[in-house]
């Protein structure tokens, strides 16, 4: 099954006779705070329009455990997780399609998530929600409970798994090259990356307009970057949100992938925990 849904896909599909349940997860990872600005506010984004039928889903609040050592976005817990997904009206045997504003990282968490605890059916809309060229709606919709039981499966690593498959196998690091080599680092501890890990930004795997470049392109990207058929493959961020945004695009490209979610905030809040700079993976 294809990890990403069109647009035009996406309405064929809510006119059918099974229609998707939809998330919408608009969030943008913000330092206006920071800068004395008020902060992103993706359930007011939402009550301005969304795609009709979207329900609303808190990344920070109900995508996410509290921030602290596990890094700013660590696991919440299964029973709170799966609470919000029935809330939300997914069940086990209805297919599910998650959003975002179109940068599509906040929309890659949640498929991630659902995927890992054993959803069979999860896209995301390719392009966000500035590919929809259907109505939108203020009504906040009032679904069915649904009946999904989350149970946690493979492709999930911890800090040890993660700077073990950086030896063994390929690890791939999703934010900017520039926090890759530590040149800045606007939010963590300290700057750099785990030994080991090569530099893949999320970015590169999309188009201008936030669509996932062909799935032949980014086999050969990935390919390029150590990915082979028979290499176990992994991805870190900084705290787990774009690295599943890569994860999403090996999954275009046929290559299944681990996500490491606490990532960087996780490993550089311990000082004992090795850490690299500069543009060499070692």
């Amino acid at each position: 099954m294809n990890a990403i849904i069109s647009a035009s896909e996406l309405a064929s599909a809510l006119a059918g006779e099974n229609p998707p349940v939809l998330l919408d997860v608009r969030w943008q990872l913000s330092l206006a705070k920071a800068a004395g600005e008020p902060p992103f506010d993706g359930r007011a984004e939402y009550a301005a329009g969304h795609i009709p039928g979207a329900v609303f889903v808190d990344l920070d609040r109900e995508l996410a455990g509290k921030a602290g050592e596990r890094g700013r976005h660590p696991l919440p817990g299964l029973a709170e997780f799966g609470a919000v997904m029935r809330r939300a009206g997914v069940s086990s045997g209805t297919p599910v399609v998650v959003y975002d504003g179109g940068q599509g990282w906040a929309a890659a968490r949640a498929w991630w998530m659902l995927r890992w605890t054993g959803h069979p059916d999860v896209r995301v809309l390719d392009g966000g929600l500035p590919s929809w060229e259907g109505p939108l709606s203020q009504e906040i919709p009032s679904p069915a409970e649904g009946d999904f039981q989350p149970v946690p499966g493979a492709g999930l690593l911890d800090a040890d798994g993660a700077a073990a498959l950086a030896r063994s196998g390929v690890l791939f690091d999703a934010r900017a090259a520039e926090r890759y080599r530590g040149d800045v680092e606007p939010i963590d501890r300290v700057g750099g990356h785990i030994p080991g890990a090569i530099s893949a930004p999320t970015t590169e795997n999309v188009t201008t307009d936030g669509r996932f470049l062909p799935a032949e392109e980014l086999r050969a990207r990935f390919k390029a970057l150590g990915a082979a058929e028979d290499t176990e493959v992994g991805v870190y961020c900084g705290s787990g949100v774009s690295g599943a945004h890569e994860v999403l695009a090996l999954a275009v490209a046929g290559i299944p992938a681990a996500l490491y979610v606490g990532s960087w905030s996780e490993w550089s809040s311990d000082p004992e925990r090795p850490v690299a700079v500069g543009a060499d993976p070692q």
